[in-house]
Formats: C-alpha cells, sequence, structure tokens
C-alpha cells in the first residue's frame, strides 16, 4: 500500500508516521501546493497512492476571524482538491475534521455523526465546509472529527495545550483556565491508531474520533499538574472573562461509538493518554 500523508511533520503527522505500515510519501508545502487543483491532481495521478491521508489544517482558531480567506484556502478548498484528485485515481481519502463544528447552539449530551453542525466561528465554519467537500467529491472517505489533539511533533507549529500548561505551571505558581468548555482532548497517537485500524474496513463515512470520557480545560491542567507532580494553584475561570476573540464550543464532547463498533474497541480514557504523553516528554512524576 501506498499513502499520500499531509501534513506529515505535525502532531498527527508524526504519529502516523509511526503507526503506519506501509509505504509513506510525504511532500512538504514546498513540494505540493494544495490550493493549486491542476498541481494537486498531477501530483497525485504521478504517485498513484492508494490512499491520501490529510493531517494538515488551519488551526489558529482566533486568526482565523480575522484572516478568513486563509482559513476557508487550507480546511476547505484545499481538501476539495484533494478530495477530486483522489476521487479520479481510486484513491480512498482520510481527513480530519474538529469538534468545532457544533458549538452554535446549547447541548448538553455526547454529539453524534448525525446531528446537524453548526460551527460558532470561522474555524468551525472552514473545517465543516472541508467535510462536504471530502464526502462528496471522494466516494471512498474516511472524515474523522477529533478533539484537542496533542502529540510530540516533528516540527513546531503551535503546540498544544498540555505542553503549554506544564511550561507555564514550571514558571508560575498559579494559572487561570476556562472550566465552562466541555471537551475531550484527544492524543495523536490514539488517533493515529484509530485511523491504521479503520481503513482496511473499507466502511467509508463520517466518525467521531477524541479518547473516552470527557472533561474541561481547567480540568485536563489540573489532571496534568498532578501527573507531574508540579505544585500548581489552578484557578477555574469562564469563557467571557479569558475573553477571545472567537467563540469556543460550550459543549463539544462527541460520541465515538460508531467508531468503537468498526474498530473493535473505544479509544482509550483520556487520563490514560495524557499519562503516556507525558510518560513520553519525561515529564510524568515518578517515572
Amino acid at each position: 500500500m501506498r499513502i499520500l500523508l499531509i501534513g506529515a511533520r505535525g502532531q498527527l503527522g508524526t504519529a502516523l508516521r509511526a503507526e503506519l505500515s506501509a509505504e509513506v510519501i510525504s511532500p512538504d508545502r514546498g513540494q505540493l501546493n494544495l490550493n493549486d487543483p491542476a498541481v494537486v491532481r498531477l501530483a497525485i495521478e504521478e504517485l498513484k497512492p492508494n490512499v491520501v491521508i490529510n493531517a494538515a489544517a488551519y488551526n489558529l482558531v482566533d486568526k482565523a476571524e480575522d484572516d478568513p480567506a486563509e482559513a476557508f484556502a487550507v480546511n476547505a478548498f484545499a481538501v476539495r482538491n484533494l478530495a477530486q484528485s483522489s476521487e479520479a485515481v481510486g484513491a480512498t481519502l482520510v481527513h480530519v475534521s474538529t469538534d468545532y463544528v457544533f458549538g452554535l447552539e446549547p447541548h448538553s449530551t455526547p454529539w453524534q455523526e448525525t446531528d446537524a453542525p453548526g460551527p460558532a466561528g470561522v474555524y468551525g465554519a472552514s473545517k465543516l465546509t472541508g467535510e462536504y467537500f471530502a464526502r462528496s467529491a471522494c466516494s471512498r472517505h474516511y472524515v474523522l472529527r477529533t478533539c484537542g489533539l496533542y502529540g510530540v511533533a516533528e516540527s513546531a507549529g503551535k503546540g498544544n495545550f498540555i505542553a503549554t500548561m506544564l511550561r507555564l505551571g514550571k514558571e508560575r505558581g498559579r494559572i487561570s483556565v476556562v472550566d465552562d468548555q466541555h471537551c475531550t482532548p484527544t492524543a495523536a497517537v490514539d488517533l493515529a491508531r484509530a485511523i491504521c485500524q479503520i481503513l482496511p474496513t473499507e466502511q467509508y463515512g463520517l466518525y467521531h474520533a477524541t479518547n473516552s470520557g470527557a472533561t474541561t480545560w481547567c480540568r485536563l491542567a489540573i489532571e496534568t499538574f498532578r501527573l507531574a507532580g508540579l505544585a500548581v494553584e489552578v484557578q477555574p475561570i469562564t469563557t467571557a472573562q479569558f475573553n477571545a476573540k472567537a467563540k469556543r464550543p460550550a459543549y463539544s464532547v462527541l460520541d465515538c461509538g460508531k467508531l468503537a463498533g468498526v474498530i473493535g474497541a473505544p479509544i482509550p480514557a483520556w487520563q490514560d493518554a495524557v499519562a503516556r504523553y507525558l510518560r513520553v516528554r519525561g515529564d510524568l512524576a515518578g517515572a
């Protein structure tokens, strides 16, 4: 099997390269301009991949409010180009989306794939548009919505929440963290493994794919500091107090039962994932 991996140096791409047991081709941005349909079509025709995995995204949530053109270029129109070209050569497309496709309406139970999406900001709208392109333009598709990815990346990128908390926790004795956004942050390595498990099934479609359970960013920070053995006071605050430019979903926990039914088991609990990530980083207390 030959796999074309887009975004190979990011957190998910790095995890995928470690998990995939296939020939992986991973061009960088300078080698493959995803915004040029002709370039994408020619590259995929020449490479003849069996699978195209899109692990790249514009995920600067607040900046997207001021730069919607760039967000849609990366998260929507580049996906359209990949989907159309994948279909042309009979390749399977794996596209990673986000829990931010929800958030416009109040909600209090885990979202299912059949629930109507409603993004509250530009980032979510751009990702939802990318989903529609992937699903409509490529018949062999897996679209996986996930949440708050974190992991070890080859490229610096924008980092992740846990890495930021560890840095701030070592610099300060007290941190304020939002406690009214309910979600399930997900380890990149666990999502990568789920992708590897679902690929051979040919059970194409839309899936929710996060670690199991639910938490808030504040409770995630508290658990991170506990596992790392850091004495940091965490002050819960509201989303309104944080006052970010872009609106975040108040509740974006995803029901991953459909995925678990296909791959045979749920993705591990978020607490277990955090502990494993800290162990890899060398930040797990007593490890």
